[in-house]
């Protein structure tokens, strides 16, 4: 059996069908940080003279910026151009983020027993290099072979380009790559990259559907389930 080391362990390249790799996403999903997002675009949109509303939230939550920004521009009719906007709502989310990251309830049990049991990991999120590695120091990069931002590939979620890229990183099939994602534009990511998706809503619903798993917390998630799902869609 040939295998290729990495800091989460040994990737199986044996032509078997087995589990891969895990891919997971950040935001929502290991760190409780998209209600820090939101405050973020709130309280700047605010004072720019715009109120947010729940309604907004959902068109929002998952990212990425640049269809966030699209969506806010378009419907609050704000003058500030999409780069402009960029620059301040990452600035505010930092000055959030100055208080630690708080992780989401089973995500430091998951990331130890993935580590614990040679199972590669990456970190694959919509959220830009900067974000992810303050984010990073409160998660541990340890915990990851590697880490994909959005602002490093050509296009980001919801099209499958960061998914097949990471796939691809580890000389990996995306059908034995197991996804773990909270929002709907993540899951859609992973999907149109073949790969099978374990989904922990955090603030959008969604749906069970063919090659979809819908759990209620990362507490949920253990290893025969990471293989369960992998065996179900190759």
């Amino acid at each position: 059996m040939t295998t290729i080391s990495t800091p989460s362990g040994s990737l199986d390249r044996s032509g078997g069908d087995g589990l891969q790799a895990v891919l997971l996403d950040m935001d929502g999903t290991l760190v409780d940080t998209e209600n820090l997002w939101w405050q973020a675009e709130v309280t700047l949109f605010a004072e720019l003279g715009h109120r947010l509303t729940e309604a907004d939230r959902a068109h929002v939550v998952g990212g990425p910026m640049s269809r966030v920004l699209d969506y806010l521009i378009a419907t609050t009719g704000v003058t500030l151009s999409a780069a402009e906007l960029t620059v301040l709502i990452n600035q505010r989310f930092v000055d959030l983020l100055a208080g630690g990251v708080p992780l989401m309830p089973g995500a430091e049990r998951l990331l130890n027993t993935l580590g614990a049991h040679g199972i590669p990991a990456a970190l694959v999120s919509a959220s830009h290099r900067a974000i992810i590695d303050i984010v990073l120091q409160s998660l541990g990069a340890q915990h990851f072979a590697f880490t994909v931002a959005g602002d490093e590939v050509a296009r980001t979620k919801p099209h499958p380009d960061p998914y097949l890229y990471a796939a691809a990183r580890f000389g990996a099939e995306p059908g034995r790559c197991v996804v773990v994602e909270d929002a709907p534009t993540g899951v859609l990511s992973a999907e149109a990259a073949g790969c099978p998706v374990i989904a922990v809503p955090s603030v959008a619903p969604i749906e069970p559907g063919p090659g979809r798993t819908v759990l209620a917390s990362l507490e949920l998630l253990d290893l025969d389930l990471l293989h369960a799902v992998v065996a179900a869609h190759v």
